[in-house]
C-alpha cells in the first residue's frame, strides 16, 4: 500500500491505522526523535526522506497563503538575486517558520487583495503561487508600506501592466509609481 503522504497531520494517522490519539503520539513522537519524522510545526509532519517542495511546504505550513513576492520574482526570474526565505503572503497574522534550515515568510494583506494565484505543478507537487503580475503587485504593496525596500534590477518589460494595475487597485491606495 503507497499512500504518497508528503504531509501529514495526527489525525491522518489515526484514520489510516484505525488506532487512538495517544498511540498515535506515542508513535510520531519516537520516529520524530529517531529522524524518520520531521515536526514541520505543532501538529504537522512529514517523513525525512521524503520532503516535500519548498513552495508545497510553504502552502501548507501556514493556510491560507500562496507563494509570492520574492520568492515568485525570483521563480519567475523578474529578480537576479537569489532568495534565502520562501515568502508568501495570507490573511492571517504575519508569521515566520524554520524548517530544516529554511526560512518561511508570511506577510498579511487584505482579503480583498487575496487573489491574482493559480496551482501549478512544480517538481510533480501542485502549488499555490502568484501570477507574475501579482507577485510584483504584493511586492509594490509591501514597498509602500516600508517593509520591503524597491528592487531597481526588477525586469519590468516582462510585466503585463494591465494586469498589474488591476491587482494594484484591490489594495486600494492611489498613485502607485511604476517605472
Amino acid at each position: 500500500m503507497s499512500l504518497n503522504l508528503k504531509i501529514f497531520k495526527p489525525q491522518d494517522l489515526r484514520v489510516i491505522f484505525g488506532v487512538e490519539a495517544r498511540a498515535v503520539q506515542g508513535f510520531l513522537d519516537y520516529n520524530t526523535k529517531k529522524g524518520v519524522f520531521v515536526r514541520l510545526k505543532r501538529g504537522l509532519y512529514a517523513l525525512k526522506r521524503n520532503l516535500p517542495g519548498d513552495f508545497s511546504l510553504a502552502n501548507s505550513l501556514y493556510s491560507p497563503s500562496y507563494v509570492s513576492l520574492d520568492a515568485a520574482l525570483s521563480y519567475y526570474s523578474l529578480i537576479p538575486e537569489t532568495v534565502y526565505a520562501v515568502t508568501s503572503v495570507t490573511t492571517k497574522t504575519t508569521r515566520e517558520f524554520t524548517v530544516e534550515g529554511r526560512l518561511f515568510e508570511y506577510r498579511k494583506i487584505k482579503k480583498e487583495a487575496f487573489t491574482g494565484y493559480q496551482p501549478k505543478e512544480i517538481n510533480g507537487e501542485v502549488v499555490f503561487l502568484a501570477t507574475p503580475e501579482k507577485a510584483v503587485a504584493d511586492f509594490l504593496y509591501f514597498v509602500r508600506l516600508g517593509k520591503r525596500i524597491d528592487n531597481d534590477r526588477l525586469k519590468w518589460k516582462q510585466i503585463d501592466r494591465q494586469k498589474l494595475e488591476k491587482y494594484l487597485k484591490l489594495f486600494g491606495q492611489k498613485n502607485w509609481r511604476l517605472k
